[in-house]
């Protein structure tokens, strides 16, 4: 959504009057006008087309340009005092919960890895996958593109991975191998475009952009839109008849610019809150940075807490992003 402009429009000048010569001129004799008026309304009139017309067929990714990332010294307690200052009604639900973290150990490519092994799967059975999928490769320090993309479909058949899901892994792993995608390119590009490379992968969706860039790059600024338990939050926090369509989250939520993210967790934290059956939305337990993720740590994990609820966008159901 484009910037509106609240400057005036400069008022344009006077025209010049005609020169002598154009006063001059013969005028168009009364017939002439006349049939050029007629000719003029017998043409039938294109029909404007609307720019909104097709608003609704495409989800949006509701993304703006890249700021500082919430894993920087102090900028979560900058997002918190904003975020309290510009919403009171959110400024109570930042007063129930400790303020979010958000740090990843793992690079770029291992995270969107480990977010494809773990679509619509159950936490455990999912985290178990995961496991012998890093000893497949000697461990999570061998999780590299051209390791994945050596692995055969069988070979990932043997450890629970479908076809299907070893076809995304091979096409995720083949972008970084020819370019189109790295780390470093990945991190240093802005949100929107971002968000344009990587659901070009098979098997990435706007849902599962959304929550690599809050919970992997700690990008500050993402509304998930589609996801079911922000928007249920918003409706709780409003006190809403319904809960809001993904085209009407955008607007709800623009007074949280530029710490959507950080909205966003609350609005998982205030669901939470609703009902203690529901575990965290997103956020498995992680190792400290250097230690290995291992199975038992999952395991553990999950006898804390119930399996992850599944989220659906209209694409991808990818729970347990870390």
């Amino acid at each position: 959504m484009g910037e509106q402009s609240l400057s005036q429009p400069h008022p344009q000048p006077l025209s010049p009057s005609p020169p002598a010569s154009a006063a001059s001129t013969p005028a168009l004799s009364a017939s002439t006008t006349l049939a050029a008026a007629s000719a003029s309304a017998s043409r039938p009139k294109k029909k404007q087309r609307s720019s909104d017309s097709n608003a609704s067929k495409k989800p949006r990714l509701a993304l703006s340009v890249r700021g500082r990332p919430l894993s920087a010294d102090g900028e979560v307690a900058a997002a918190i005092r904003y975020l309290r200052a510009a919403d009171p009604s959110l400024a109570a639900v930042i007063d129930a919960h400790e303020p979010p973290a958000f740090h990843c150990p793992h690079r770029p490519f291992h995270s969107l890895v480990r977010s494809i092994l773990y679509q619509q799967l159950a936490f455990k059975a999912a985290a178990s996958v995961y496991s012998r999928f890093v000893a497949l490769l000697g461990g999570e320090p061998g999780v590299l593109p051209d390791a994945v993309l050596a692995l055969s479909a069988d070979q990932l058949r043997h450890i629970g991975v479908s076809p299907r899901k070893a076809s995304y892994l091979h096409d995720l792993a083949r972008k970084y191998a020819t370019g189109i995608l790295s780390d470093a390119s990945i991190v240093a590009m802005d949100d929107r475009s971002l968000a344009s490379m990587l659901t070009m992968v098979s098997g990435i969706g706007t849902w599962s952009v959304h929550m690599f860039m809050i919970f992997s790059l700690a990008r500050p600024d993402v509304l998930p839109s589609a996801d079911l338990g922000v928007r249920k939050g918003v409706q709780m926090l409003y006190g809403l008849d319904d809960v809001p369509r993904p085209s009407q989250m955008e607007k709800l939520c623009e007074q949280w610019r530029p710490y959507r993210s950080v909205a966003a967790w609350y609005m998982w934290r205030l669901m939470e809150a609703k009902n203690t059956t529901m575990p965290p939305l997103i956020t498995p337990a992680l190792p400290a940075p250097g230690q290995a993720f291992t199975l038992q740590q999952q395991q553990q994990h999950e006898q804390q807490q119930p399996a992850p609820i599944q989220i659906i966008d209209p694409g991808q159901m990818l729970p347990g992003l870390g």
